[in-house]
Formats: C-alpha cells, sequence, structure tokens
C-alpha cells in the first residue's frame, strides 16, 4: 500500500511538471543583430576597428603602401590587401608586421623598418576598417567616391617638386611621355597609384631559377605573395611557387621603387595634385 502511494504521488509530481513547463512561453529565438556589428557577426568580421587609430594610419598607409596597393587597400600594382590572408588574420598588426618590418623582395616590396610598433597597428585598423566598408556596400560606394575625387595636395608645390627636389623632370617630360596624363588619370587618388608605380607587372620581364638550377625568362602572367606564371619568349607557359624558386626582376623602376619609402605624405599629394592638372 505505501510503495502504491508513492508511485502515485511520483506520477502526480511529474504531470504538475509537464503541465508548468506547457504554461512556460517559449524562449524568443535570437534575432540577428542589425547594422554594422550584425554585418561583421555575420560575416565573421571579428571587432569593430579602432577608428581613432585607423584615422591615423590612413595617412601612414596612404604614405607607404597606398602607391602600390591602391589609396584604401584595393589593389593597385601590388595585390588587393583587403582579400590578403595575413590581413584578413591580422588584429592588432601581429600579422602584418613581419611584412611590413621585412618586405618581401621576391615580390618586389621594399622592406619599412623605421616604422614603429604603434605606426603598424594603426595601419592595421586602417586596413580592418576598409573591410568593413567593402562589407557595408552603401557606406563604401560613397566613401570610396569621395576619397577618389579629393586631394590635400598644392598643385603649385607639386610642380615645384616636379622641376625640383624630385628630380621628375630628369626623366619625364610634360609636354612628352606624361602630356596630357590628367585627362588619364583625372582623379587624384588613382593618379597617386600611378605615379608612384606606372608600369603593370603584366607587362614585366623576370628571370627564374629553379631549384634545380635552370634559368627560365619571361613575361609575368600572374606574380603576388605565393604563385608567379610567365610566358617565355616561344609563347610557353610556366608556373611556380614563388618560395620555392628565387625571382630575379627586369626592373626598368628601380629608381621609382628606391623612392617609395623617401617620399613624405605631402609631397605625394602635391605631386598627383599637379600632375591633375596636365590636361
Amino acid at each position: 500500500m505505501f510503495r502504491f502511494w508513492r508511485i502515485a504521488v511520483a506520477a502526480g509530481m511529474l504531470v504538475c511538471v509537464i503541465a508548468s513547463a506547457q504554461d512556460q512561453p517559449a524562449p524568443a529565438k535570437r534575432r540577428p543583430a542589425r547594422g554594422a556589428e550584425g554585418t561583421r557577426e555575420f560575416l565573421g568580421l571579428g571587432p569593430a576597428p579602432d577608428e581613432a587609430a585607423a584615422k591615423k594610419g590612413e595617412p601612414i598607409y596612404q604614405q607607404n603602401c597606398g602607391m602600390c596597393h591602391g589609396p584604401t587597400g584595393r589593389g593597385a600594382q601590388a595585390p588587393n590587401l583587403l582579400r590578403s590572408v595575413t590581413v584578413l588574420h591580422d588584429e592588432k598588426g601581429e600579422e602584418i608586421g613581419p611584412v611590413v618590418k621585412n618586405g618581401r623582395p621576391q615580390s618586389g616590396m621594399p622592406a619599412f623598418p623605421d616604422l614603429s610598433k604603434d605606426d603598424i597597428y594603426d595601419i592595421s585598423q586602417f586596413l580592418k576598417q576598409q573591410i568593413e566598408l567593402t562589407a557595408n556596400r552603401g557606406t563604401y560606394n560613397t566613401q570610396y567616391s569621395n576619397l577618389r575625387n579629393q586631394t590635400s595636395g598644392d598643385p603649385k608645390k607639386g610642380e615645384a617638386f616636379f622641376n625640383g627636389a624630385g628630380g621628375c623632370a630628369k626623366c619625364h617630360s610634360v609636354t612628352g611621355d606624361l602630356a596630357k596624363i590628367g585627362d588619364r588619370f583625372p582623379q587624384p587618388a588613382l593618379m597617386q597609384a600611378r605615379l608612384l608605380w606606372p608600369a603593370s607587372r603584366d607587362s614585366e620581364t623576370v628571370t627564374v631559377t629553379t631549384p634545380a638550377g635552370e634559368n627560365i625568362t619571361g613575361k609575368v602572367q600572374t606574380l603576388n605573395d605565393f604563385d608567379l606564371s610567365l610566358r617565355d619568349s616561344s609563347g610557353q607557359y610556366h608556373y611556380f611557387r614563388v618560395p620555392d624558386v628565387k625571382i630575379h626582376h627586369d626592373d626598368k623602376l628601380a629608381g621609382h621603387r628606391a623612392l617609395l619609402p623617401k617620399y613624405t605624405d605631402a609631397e605625394i599629394h602635391d605631386l598627383a595634385a599637379y600632375l591633375v592638372t596636365l590636361k
């Protein structure tokens, strides 16, 4: 009898628990976050960039990196940084720091040993900001269009630099090879990238030395941090992994590349502002 009573009590308690659970409202489904936070979460972009650091990093990036990787990191004569695994994995400059400090000579990237840890952090935050602007296309279209069409440069100072300290007039002529260059590159941001890295790597000639000691010379088809492809004089296609070979550049722009770390931000903007006027 006592055993039957315990079973009955237990059954009654179970009924009460089930009834109580049915009376409780179902837990609300978690709604995805909206706005910029939601975009970063959805795309796995991680924490928002440090806006103050990104603002400080923009001129540092423009002076040291923008002429090759484009004014906002989206690529020019050098690869698009916003798709770079190194940049995407970077949080506070720990990934891009060694690359910036040491350069990548095989890819034609100079080293920037004078940039401080804070400089590299600020650059990393600027690039993170550009990644976010790319994800938020509405913001990207407005801000990037404004950036491309604005310049802080002084054309008069740019002309003086061209004919004087910059030494540009020794090799170039505003009535010769640079005549009407302002019609070809009317946007200051594109002009900055072009004047400091004017040749396309697609027309560059390189000689590759393989691990077996074989030398192969040809026109570059693709060249980035990992892959190199070229066509030799007979038209034959060759592919190499960059870390596996030695690359010797027939670099007619060596003088330009040597000057890249030496230009000041003001000189770059002034020179671009002047060249845009040549129409």
